[in-house]
């Protein structure tokens, strides 16, 4: 049974951090593109970032670039999100995702994070 569970949300301050992680089983791992996805009340989920299977490649998007770190530990099988410099526009529930070539991707549950003084 695959699983994807994400942990790490919460409430923090302006300017703080805050470090996701998710744990998946159920599948190979390290064969799958992980990404990270957020969605805010009244919007459409959209994508942060992703990392290849091997890590050896990552990308962003332009509202988390120089401020959100994406990395993955294929011996536990775990992905993870640091985030720096929170804003307020970040407050969103975060997605982990899993994905291989065409076939239809896992999710997570999702995990909170607000942002607010």
């Amino acid at each position: 049974q695959v699983q994807l569970v994400e942990s790490g949300g919460g409430l923090v301050q302006p300017g703080g951090s805050l470090r996701l992680s998710c744990a998946a089983s159920g599948f190979t791992f390290s064969t799958y593109i992980m990404s990270w996805y957020r969605q805010a009340p009244g919007k459409e989920r959209e994508l942060v970032a992703a990392i290849t299977g091997t890590g050896s490649y990552s990308d962003y998007a332009d509202f988390v670039k120089g401020r959100f770190t994406i990395s993955r530990d294929n011996g536990k099988n775990t992905v993870y999100l640091q985030m720096r410099s929170l804003k307020p526009e970040d407050t969103a529930v975060y997605y982990c995702r899993g994905h291989y070539y065409d076939q239809k991707p896992y999710w997570g549950q999702g995990t909170q994070v607000t942002v607010s003084s």
